[in-house]
């Protein structure tokens, strides 16, 4: 079976110029060379999506593809990284104890009255339902250089290469019914669809024992874009290209991302993620 990589980098974003980032792109365009240089994709497996390329919709319609291949038997492994700016959004669903949900900032982003529209933003269900669908052989990695939340930056003014958060606050609307001094879940693989109840949401999550999940930071804590030799690029995505290919992916993913934190320590305050079960934190990114 081949391999999938899908690399997406949003610097800018059509109805808000002004939460304009720098890094993504080129931690897009840096995840695939890592796969092609290093992780053994053939440049035909390798699709970068950036800025107007990625809409909502151009993004799904990539992703549901990928997970009919996968069905069909022709993936194994499916990469997916996305970097880009993290949102809140009210939970419609009602698995969230917060009353809200994680959710993913493609370019077309835009509000519906005074919530984010749904037809041009991503929730975390909407990603939970998708990848739920992989056969249960299919490996999946995602790698996620956003914010999950953080307090709210709307006007906020930054020095040119200071380090940018990458974090949008929700509309007013979306706010409503949220509890003021939650603790935020964060984004997760391992748990099951949001339509899914009791019983049958146990079987339905055991499809994800070769979820991995990698993340720029904790559910409480903003990524930085930031500025790296004449050079911007997510913090996390940086640092962890830069382990990989010192080490030449020798090392197993709990030893990378130890790594990548000690790298980080003292510059940012953020702290990287690793979800995934012991087999996958235990081997090396070889496939």
């Amino acid at each position: 079976m081949s391999k999938r990589a899908i690399c997406v980098g949003i610097n800018k974003f059509a109805n808000y110029p002004q939460f304009a980032l720098n890094g993504c792109v080129n931690d897009a365009k840096d995840m695939a060379a890592l796969c092609r240089n290093l992780l053994g994709f053939k440049a035909s497996e390798v699709t970068v999506i950036t800025d107007a390329q990625a809409t909502k919709a151009n993004l799904m319609a990539q992703l549901n593809a990928a997970v009919k291949d996968a069905k069909a038997g022709k993936i194994g492994y499916l990469l997916f990284s996305f970097s880009s700016h993290g949102t809140q959004m009210a939970d419609k669903s009602g698995d969230e104890p917060d009353g809200m949900d994680e959710a993913f900032v493609p370019y077309d982003i835009a509000q519906k009255g005074n919530a984010w529209d749904p037809a041009r933003i991503i929730s975390d269900d909407e990603f939970h339902d998708l990848f739920q669908q992989l056969p249960e052989n299919v490996l999946l990695e995602v790698y996620l250089d956003t914010c999950h939340s953080g307090s709210g930056l709307r006007g906020a003014e930054f020095s040119l290469n200071a380090p940018r958060p990458r974090f949008i606050a929700p509309p007013s609307g979306d706010l409503q019914g949220a509890v003021k001094q939650h603790k935020v879940r964060g984004f997760t693989l391992d748990r099951p669809p949001a339509k899914s109840k009791g019983k049958a949401a146990v079987q339905e999550v055991s499809s994800g024992k070769h979820h991995i999940l990698w993340t720029g930071c904790r559910a409480d804590q903003t990524s930085a874009d930031a500025y790296f030799n004449g050079r911007y690029n997510g913090a996390f995505t940086y640092y962890f290209i830069k382990v990989m290919t010192a080490t030449n992916n020798q090392l197993p993913r709990k030893e990378v991302i130890k790594k990548v934190r000690e790298s980080l320590k003292g510059k940012f305050s953020q702290v990287p993620q690793l979800e995934g079960n012991a087999t996958n934190r235990n081997s090396a990114i070889v496939y």
